[in-house]
């Protein structure tokens, strides 16, 4: 899953790239708001495997 943020990413730095290079404002705002939406799935993302990981230590799965 980590590939379709990390595309999203990339394709939001492009379209925001394409919009700033002929003008399009339009463009370049749904290149800007492609990133942050992939940022924050990512956000999400790692606060579940922080859950994860603390609900695993809390049961003591953890334990090396």
């Amino acid at each position: 899953m980590g590939d379709d943020r990390t595309m999203g990413k990339m394709k939001g730095k492009a379209k925001e790239a394409a919009g700033k290079a002929t003008g399009d404002d339009r463009m370049a705002a749904e290149g800007r708001t492609d990133q942050a939406k992939a940022k924050a799935k990512d956000t999400v993302e790692n606060a579940k495997d922080k859950a994860a990981g603390v609900k695993d230590s809390l049961r003591g799965k953890g334990k090396s």
